[in-house]
């Protein structure tokens, strides 16, 4: 992924994006005071401009003007949210020790998912230490550690190899997550714990008056205060 933040030539389009939109403001406070005053002084001729607007060359000015800056204020969101969102691949990068490229798939899939992406990291660095070709014991594959048959509850014909595909393992292992999230209303602990045992295993052990805790929910949301999900 090419890193533009803090570069030259993005530092030159900002200040040059920044410098039109001065220049605009200050256009539409001069054509706005022209429209207030010829709005109030009385036609002198039949074919004055109406007291209720601007001169029709006037408006057509500052539509064409609104409207520039309109564009230019959407230049700038997208220009802020490709920065952001640079800036937050980057730093999971880095504070996991995992290349860029997977870090951006985890963080763009999880969005896509609505799942907070610093919970996505936590479990996939939990569950598989961001091993795309890890296998369980019990069968859980990949990065997301997602059961075979689990997976075909999401994408009936999916096969086991498909299961090791990166973004595929990624993206129905976000969307179990948050199905689980949502039927258990945001509760992030029995989410994450039906997520690792599976739901038989919580609910019997629940059905006995037993604690489903294993540890794996306390790994996982150590030191995390988000809400899970990305409503």
């Amino acid at each position: 992924m090419k890193n533009l933040h803090g570069s030259y030539v993005l530092r030159g389009d900002e200040l040059r994006r920044g410098r039109r939109i001065r220049q605009a403001l200050l256009l539409a406070g001069f054509l706005l005071a022209c429209t207030a005053f010829y709005g109030t002084r009385e036609p002198e001729v039949a074919t004055a401009a109406p007291a209720s607007g601007a001169p029709f060359y006037l408006r057509g000015e500052a539509k064409k003007l609104f409207d520039e800056l309109a564009h230019t204020r959407g230049e700038l969101y997208l220009v802020t949210a490709q920065l952001e969102r640079a800036t937050a691949v980057l730093k999971f990068s880095a504070e996991y020790g995992i290349a860029a490229d997977l870090a951006e798939s985890i963080f763009d899939i999880a969005v896509a998912e609505g799942i907070d992406p610093a919970l996505a990291f936590r479990v996939v660095r939990v569950e598989s230490g961001f091993n795309e070709r890890a296998t369980s014991p019990v069968g859980a594959i990949g990065l997301a550690q997602v059961m075979l048959g689990t997976a075909r509850y999401f994408s009936p014909e999916i096969t086991r190899e498909e299961l090791y595909a990166r973004d595929t393992n990624l993206r129905i292992g976000f969307r179990y997550l948050r199905a689980l999230l949502d039927e258990h209303r945001g509760d992030m602990r029995t989410a994450l714990l039906v997520y690792n045992r599976g739901p038989t295993a919580v609910r019997s052990s629940l059905a006995a008056g037993l604690d489903p805790a294993n540890g794996y929910e306390r790994l996982v949301l150590s030191g995390y205060t988000g809400a899970g999900r990305m409503d």
